[in-house]
């Protein structure tokens, strides 16, 4: 949410281009895949709000690094080591949701969790381009840092001990045994690969939007933040929505209908050419409702492959998958995509093409798990 809007800034600040700016998104998803990855195999032996405190902590440490970065090589060794504590926090997160929520009422629940993304979008992407615009990129990366502190004191007076996890009496086992569980676990495999194709759907286009907004669409730098916070705006209503009508009528029978009607705006903003405000408005804001409303459902799915006690081990696994495909589709896109001398994207319609082929072998890999 802070480094994709500022697209054509730091384009503009280190003299690069799409494609470079795309390794550098792509940069906090490798370190945050394989950091999560790692983790996995730790997650289920301790108190997993002791293990948000460690890790929240150097997130925001890394993220202070990233303000002070003075060239595109510094600034990719800081959104790294960003990455490898913010791998392991999403994964913390969804474990204390799936601990805490029964099935039947975790899709609410992470749709509540998923309207702190509309809020980002709605407060941190206008407010972060503007003290970008005000003072200069770095601005807000300071900003996050500094109510960070706040937010870390929030985990530690509020978020309660979530330990019943560890009230087990089946011995740990060893992280290989982790792994192989997982290979012979037909479901889990499923679910681990419907994350991952939905993940390549989603990220080979959104790092792009802003840059070709500007360039190909001529739309103003200085009004991208209006994307974002109708887009988030929306969501706020609507992923709360999703997710009771997921536990209602199904996670996967709402997934399977955000996803087909998420095809239209992934179609739409990636063939935008200089268009009215109201209808490039109006295309975000359906870009955004949609791929919202496939993710509510999506994690609920994914949580209830695993029992409770080897869940903060798999959800840091599947984390791991969701971070590693995001990567690895910026980088796939930064590769389709060509810029050309005047700054227009060439190709980004390929790409477009490119996620809307992984959403519809995301329908047919959720129909797998079973749940309907």
């Amino acid at each position: 949410m802070i480094l994709m809007p500022l697209g054509p800034n730091l384009i503009r600040v280190f003299g690069i281009n799409a494609a470079e700016f795309g390794y550098l998104v792509a940069s906090y998803g490798l370190s945050a895949g394989l950091s999560g990855f790692i983790f996995s195999f730790y997650a289920d032996r301790f108190d997993r709000k002791k293990l948000l405190l460690i890790a929240y902590t150097g997130f925001l440490i890394c993220t202070f690094f990233c303000a002070l970065s003075d060239s595109y090589g510094s600034l990719m060794i800081a959104r790294v080591f960003t990455g490898i504590f913010g791998g392991v926090i999403g994964s913390l997160v969804l474990s204390i949701v799936a601990d805490v929520f029964q099935y039947e009422r975790r899709a609410t629940a992470m749709g509540v969790i998923m309207t702190a993304f509309s809020v980002a979008a709605v407060a941190g992407v206008p407010g972060g381009l503007y003290l970008a615009t005000k003072f200069d990129w770095e601005a807000p990366f300071f900003f996050v840092a500094g109510v960070g502190v706040f937010v870390l004191s929030g985990i530690y007076y509020i978020v309660p001990s979530v330990a019943a996890h560890l009230d087990t009496d089946q011995p740990r086992e060893k992280p290989i045994k982790i792994l192989t569980n997982i290979i012979n676990n037909s479901k889990q495999m499923w679910a681990l690969l419907l994350s991952t194709v939905i993940m390549m759907g989603h990220f080979s286009i959104i790092p792009y939007i802003s840059p070709s907004l500007v360039y190909n669409a001529g739309y103003r730098e200085s009004d991208i933040y209006l994307i974002y916070l109708c887009g988030g705006a929306f969501t706020i209503f609507t992923s709360q929505l999703v997710g009771r009508l997921a536990d209602r009528y199904g996670k996967y029978n709402i997934f399977k209908v955000f996803a087909l009607f998420s095809l239209i705006p992934i179609f739409l903003i990636t063939h935008l050419s200089p268009q009215p405000l109201v209808y490039i408005l109006a295309v975000a804001v359906l870009f955004f409702i949609m791929a919202n409303g496939r993710v509510v459902p999506l994690q609920a799915m994914v949580s209830n492959v695993v029992e409770p006690h080897n869940r903060g081990g798999f959800m840091a696994i599947n984390s791991s998958v969701q971070l590693m495909a995001q990567a690895i589709a910026t980088s796939i896109g930064g590769l389709i995509i060509i810029q050309q001398p005047s700054g227009y994207l060439d190709h980004y319609d390929y790409v477009g093409y490119f996620a809307i082929t992984m959403i519809v072998i995301g329908i047919f890999v959720g129909a797998k798990l079973g749940e309907k």
